[in-house]
């Protein structure tokens, strides 16, 4: 995806000269924009520094200087799914296959815990294996142990009536990334057997059943295109998620994708910056492969509107063989000395970690909140 530098490279566009020097104001005050201005807006660097103040302007209005912290646990890297961007996919038989077992997981909370999260993510691929069965006394001994931490989980697509029985022994929240609002796209980047209709029926299963719903996209995807993004901003305009998570596209060596160029930086901020002017309240993560395309780049996402990290409690000896794209950072650090780490480069920023659980605020519309 090529970036102009300029609007003046939009000669097509029937937007007045003085609304577009405006546009990053206006989608402050009215939270949305045409199709047509959000492509201006995304399609050039000269707002970039007006959507980055605004955003930071935001970000405060309703989290203040706060940083979240989420604690990551990535217990399973097997994957009935070949998704064709990701290191994890069915088909990479170079991949070393892991599972950790509950009382690993339950030493990786121990151990956050202990650093000052109160919020443990499981994070795995689709895999069979942790059935229902097993995951439902997992989630409650959890639950048990850790009754003022949130528990999020993040194992992609499952029955309604699953997703229910995880909510009822104690999980809270559910990240799961539509990926594409597209349908064509959608098929572009997964196999014929995987539905982009599917997964957004499983967000609407998972916000009806009464989870704090997590979404996102990629961005600089293969063959993506503006017109897929602004898809994307439409249908979370609808689902209204409580969190956002995008991060660049990032080739992986064992995929089809492997010589894609990667998502770019710039890009990325601009859209973080877009989605907290329309997302005002929602959190948003600044996330690893920010930093992995960019040393510093968690700390930019911070300054463009975000104001979540979330820093790996696996164990060490495992978490090489979670690389979901290619030169993943935090491999080798234990989780004590990426705490340190993030809270130093937060600090830098111009921001603070928080140790509490970190809930969604209410919008407010007109001064009222909405909840």
């Amino acid at each position: 995806m090529t970036l102009p530098s300029t609007i003046n490279q939009f000669p097509g566009s029937t937007c007045p000269k003085t609304i577009m020097q405006k546009l990053p104001l206006l989608l402050h005050d009215n939270q949305t924009l045409t199709n047509e201005e959000l492509t201006l807006l995304i399609q050039t660097d000269q707002f970039d520094s007006d959507l980055a103040s605004l955003a930071d302007s935001v970000r405060k209005k309703y989290y203040g200087i706060d940083v979240y912290l989420r604690g990551l646990i990535e217990f399973t890297n097997y994957c009935k799914n070949d998704c064709f961007y990701c290191g994890i996919r069915k088909g990479n038989n170079v991949l070393e296959r892991y599972r950790l077992l509950e009382d690993e997981i339950l030493s990786c909370c121990e151990t956050g815990y202990g650093l000052g999260y109160r919020t443990f993510v499981l994070q795995g691929g689709e895999d069979p294996y942790y059935d229902d069965a097993k995951m439902i006394p997992l989630i409650a001994n959890i639950r048990k142990h850790y009754e003022d931490c949130a528990i999020t989980l993040s194992f992609g697509e499952r029955p309604k009536e699953s997703y229910r029985a995880f909510f009822e022994a104690g999980a809270n929240r559910y990240l799961l990334r539509h990926e594409t609002a597209n349908e064509t796209h959608y098929h572009q980047l997964h196999p014929p057997v995987m539905s982009g209709k599917q997964r957004q029926e499983c967000l609407w299963n998972l916000k009806e059943i009464g989870y704090q719903v997590g979404s996102g996209f990629m961005v600089g995807s293969p063959y993506q295109t503006t017109e897929h993004l602004i898809e994307d901003l439409r249908f979370l305009q609808q689902l209204r998620p409580d969190m956002i998570g995008i991060g660049p596209f990032i080739a992986h060596h064992a995929t089809p994708f492997h010589s894609f160029p990667n998502g770019p930086l710039r890009l990325t901020l601009r859209l973080i910056s877009i989605l907290r002017l329309m997302f005002p309240n929602t959190l948003i993560p600044s996330t690893t492969a920010l930093g992995t395309i960019d040393p510093s780049g968690r700390e930019f996402g911070l300054r463009c509107g975000a104001n979540v990290l979330m820093p790996n409690l696996s164990p060490v000896a495992v978490r090489k063989k979670y690389e979901l794209y290619n030169n993943k950072i935090c491999m080798d650090e234990e989780a004590a000395e990426c705490r340190h780490c993030l809270e130093q480069r937060v600090v830098r920023a111009g921001y603070r970690v928080v140790t509490h659980i970190g809930n969604v605020k209410p919008l407010e519309i007109d001064g009222q909140s909405t909840q």
